[in-house]
């Protein structure tokens, strides 16, 4: 036992200052990475009381180089080697850990989502009253509850741009229904099932609401196309074409589907974002731009037909899930394989029957040509101009031309052959997750239900005051790594598995469509 305290920095060894007799100045400088703490300690023990602290020669200890500090006013001879800082200074380099600053957008966002209940229903209560009390207004309020564009000759709907108006109404409407059968009803029923953890609430919810959506869309969507002339038969998916007229429960049953990916669209973009964020982005696009193509260029049998394939699909996944979080592992199991099988099935195989269709079937069924003007009076077919204008004719003029080429069915069967791509990429991680549970793996280890945000905390320098410690111990209770529990700063867990290829892909798809005993 030395006479003296010894202050260790950057293995260096200095004396320290002579132990007076009622009061010992204990002095811990711990280095870590490229930080210096310093705790300075004052404590009052009793006569001849001294703390020493040893080194083993043999076992040097390199510290990283420490950046060179900013020199102010406010920071007065901080600079350099701690050991050479004016005596009595008491002003200490901290580590602290800053929130970032969120955007505008994060924000509003937030308020958004926060507020949604009451934006929606206020904004449709607002349509109603202008509908009920201002009789001027009803020429465009009655837009938004009823499909526009009726024939009464012919007893359907033409299409046109005051679908506008309805497409609004729906996704106004389904924005304020999702946020209040989620908060008010699906949680509710979340937690009545012992699902305590908020995040697995909310995930519960938000599978749940697409089941309900799903429970009354793809049976609509199944009615239309059994009692519809195309029911079993791929060639009469263009025979009648171009129809410029539908009934309205096709019309209403395309608006509010279209509406409903819409909608998708926003809410993806405004709640916390999921690893694979970009990949749905990219999904709902195409899905919402080939609806709208399927709509304007009066293809609407081959819409309803891959809308209700594609549905079924999404019938089954958000079951298993729920089923997951509400930790029924062995009926989850049996929705996992009914939609493994649902999805090969629907997506792979009369998903490409339907492309191969399109490549094959509508040369030799759909004539050649463009056509004009409304049922009454179509004009054709005639030969497209030149250029590429007649392209988008139809979204411009809903009685203007319409065609088939090459050009036109390539630019359907494209995204179609897009979207199969990236269903095979899903389908393949879907494969490799199947395979390694027959092999015995378990798949428990590796799932993740975590959002693929930024960090939103980040580590600052500051300099204050040093604040000693006035506690009263003996020397056999002290403890020299008290600091890294004051600290608040977590290590982290180190693993010896070897980093594949896809796994973190992998470990996202098991968190979005796996099956595991709820652990709170």
């Amino acid at each position: 036992m030395s006479d003296h305290p010894v202050m260790q920095v950057e293995d260096k060894i200095v004396p320290g200052p002579s132990v007076a007799s009622n009061e010992t100045a204990v002095e811990e400088t711990v280095i870590r990475q490229d930080v210096t703490v310093i705790t300075t300690t004052d404590e009052a023990t009793g006569p001849n009381a001294a703390l020493s602290s040893t080194t083993n020669p043999t076992s040097p200890t390199t510290a990283a180089p420490r950046p060179r500090l900013k020199k102010d006013n406010s920071t007065p001879n901080m600079n350099g080697p701690l050991y050479m800082q004016t005596a009595g200074n008491k002003t200490v380099l901290v580590r602290r850990l800053k929130r970032k600053e969120e955007s505008t957008w994060k924000h509003l966002s937030r308020w958004f989502v926060e507020n949604q209940i009451g934006l929606s229903f206020n904004l449709l209560a607002l349509i109603f009253l202008a509908q009920t009390f201002i009789p001027k207004a009803r020429e465009h309020t009655h837009k938004f509850f009823h499909l526009s564009y009726y024939s009464s000759q012919s007893g359907q709907y033409r299409i046109g741009y005051d679908d506008a108006y309805f497409i609004t109404f729906c996704v106004i409407l389904f924005t304020g229904l999702r946020a209040a059968t989620m908060e008010y009803v699906l949680a509710p029923i979340g937690r009545l099932q012992g699902i305590s953890n908020r995040k697995n609430l909310t995930r519960f919810s938000e599978q749940a609401w697409l089941m309900v959506y799903y429970t009354v869309f793809w049976p609509w969507g199944v009615y239309i196309y059994c009692t519809s002339p195309h029911y079993m038969s791929m060639e009469n998916l263009w025979t009648d074409w171009p129809n410029r007229e539908l009934d309205g429960l096709m019309k209403a049953y395309l608006l509010c589907q279209w509406a409903f990916w819409l909608q998708q669209m926003i809410v993806i973009n405004i709640e916390e974002r999921r690893k694979d964020h970009w990949q749905m982005f990219t999904h709902h696009i195409v899905t919402t731009a080939l609806i709208f193509a399927c709509y304007t260029y009066h293809h609407t049998r081959v819409g309803n037909f891959i809308l209700v394939i594609m549905d079924v699909v999404d019938l089954f996944l958000p079951l298993a899930k729920c089923l997951k979080y509400c930790g029924f592992k062995k009926v989850c199991d049996v929705m996992f394989g009914l939609f493994v099988v649902s999805w090969f099935i629907a997506r792979h195989v009369l998903y490409i029957a339907v492309c191969w269709s399109i490549y094959s079937d509508t040369p030799r069924i759909m004539p050649t040509g463009c056509f004009k003007g409304n049922n009454e009076n179509m004009v054709g077919p005639i030969d497209p101009p030149a250029g590429w204008k007649y392209l988008v004719d139809p979204f411009i003029n809903p009685e203007g031309l319409v065609c088939y080429n090459e050009t036109i069915k390539w630019s359907f069967l494209a995204p179609l052959l897009f979207l199969q791509v990236i269903t095979i990429g899903w389908f393949t991680m879907i494969v490799r997750v199947i395979i390694k549970v027959l092999k015995g793996g378990d798949a428990e280890d590796v799932r993740s239900d975590d959002e693929g945000g930024e960090e939103e905390e980040e580590e600052e320098f500051v300099y204050e005051e040093a604040q000693p410690l006035e506690e009263e111990v003996g020397v056999e209770e002290l403890d020299l790594r008290n600091w890294e529990r004051r600290s608040g700063v977590k290590k982290q867990a180190s693993s010896s598995g070897v980093s594949l290829p896809g796994h973190s892909d992998r470990k996202e798809l098991l968190g979005r469509i796996g099956c595991e005993k709820q652990v709170d």
